[in-house]
């Protein structure tokens, strides 16, 4: 595979049709920027049609899964035009809707903190693993930023609308054991065993028929779109552009906009 500045992409030698993908910024917590986004969508979407992959492993370099968007992180060239702000403000939504258009089974490893756009990314993976010691927070409201890259009927799928209100609007941070109990994660394990459980899923995953398999999550994939649709949150985009367009009038004013 090629050669990436901020990820570590790997076919696996001992389990035929596996691809582990790792987050490869441990000195920044893995933090979602620009560079980022760019080199993972373009794996995500060579992976669309390599029919040898199979499952793919997600995961993060070093204590933590992700700390999130990278606040600041942004092209250095002007924007060309609204619609070219527009689509810069939803890069991270392009990384989730590849995510979610993979055709193979894709497992979240939540070896450690996982913040914002990080909870996004894990709610894109079919199966979810998480280390005891993590722990996961969606702060954006605080942050005055609405919770884009669609990342609401996702959520509403996997915890349910009260459950998913009180997380994005309150703001606090849940661990694993909570994250278990209420059914995001699939299984919590300890820190030193959530990539060899990851790979345990994999391997039993990667003794299916294959078509069988993919026949399967093409039908959850249908399904759970019934449930909430992502389409629902059409203009996300046109969100996150209208909030960085305020932030920049609150500067401009000193905040008495705000208030």
């Amino acid at each position: 595979m090629t050669d990436h500045t901020r990820l570590t992409v790997e076919r696996d030698r001992a389990l035929d049709g596996l691809i582990t993908i790792t987050l490869d910024r441990p000195e920044k917590l893995n933090a979602l920027d620009v560079v980022l986004h760019d080199e993972l969508q373009g794996v995500l979407t060579g992976l669309e049609t390599d029919h040898a992959a199979r499952v793919v492993i997600l995961t993060g370099a070093g204590r933590a899964f992700s700390a999130g968007a990278e606040l600041g992180s942004r092209r250095t060239e002007p924007p060309l035009n609204d619609l070219d702000r527009r689509a810069r403000v939803h890069l991270g939504g392009r990384t989730c809707e590849l995510i979610d258009r993979l055709p193979q089974v894709v497992i979240g490893a939540a070896n450690g903190l996982a913040v914002g756009g990080a909870v996004v990314l894990l709610s894109c993976c079919d199966l979810r693993v998480a280390a005891e010691s993590a722990w996961f927070s969606i702060p954006e409201v605080e942050l005055d930023l609405p919770l884009t890259w669609q990342a609401l009927p996702r959520l509403m799928r996997e915890l349910g609308p009260a459950r998913t209100k009180e997380l994005v609007m309150a703001c606090e941070r849940f661990t694993s054991a909570q994250a278990l109990q209420w059914g995001f994660l699939n299984h919590v394990m300890p820190d030193d065993q959530v990539i060899p459980e990851a790979r345990r899923l994999a391997e039993r995953m990667l003794a299916m028929d294959p078509l069988s398999l993919a026949m399967t999550k093409s039908a959850c994939a249908a399904l759970e779109n019934l449930m909430v649709p992502k389409e629902a949150t059409w203009s996300d985009a046109e969100l996150m552009l209208l909030a960085y367009r305020q932030a920049a009038l609150r500067q401009r004013t000193g905040g008495a906009e705000r208030a």
